[in-house]
């Protein structure tokens, strides 16, 4: 996945935060360049504010935070055809068991960069 290494930049709260954490199934299976593409097509939407994205190889497990300005963002994005194969595909071949929330950001605060 294409995300940045560094923290998504959102802007002054409130805004929301779909928090998907999963565990891989064995073997990629299209499964990174599906990943980029979504990514990709995220950005794309109205409402998309950034993303960030860590995983464990040895494990499997990740998680993925995308940030969005309201709820009818998160739903469209939910709704949109390419994203909706990509759901389904990592429902039958990717994903061993996963979580999804939704939450509100109240507060948000940073650090200074590179310390």
């Amino acid at each position: 996945m294409s995300a940045s290494p560094r923290p998504a930049v959102t802007p002054e709260p409130p805004y929301y935060a779909v928090i998907f954490t999963a565990l891989r199934t064995e073997g990629d299976r299209g499964y990174g360049s599906m990943a980029d593409r979504m990514v990709q097509l995220a950005a794309e939407q109205p409402g998309f504010l950034g993303v960030e994205s860590a995983r464990d190889p040895a494990t499997g497990m990740g998680i993925t935070v995308s940030y969005w300005a309201d709820e009818g963002s998160i739903r469209a994005w939910r709704e949109n055809a390419q994203h909706r194969i990509a759901q389904e595909t990592g429902k039958k071949s990717w994903y061993a068991d996963y979580q999804l929330r939704v939450a509100r950001v109240e507060r948000a605060y940073s650090g200074p960069a590179g310390r």
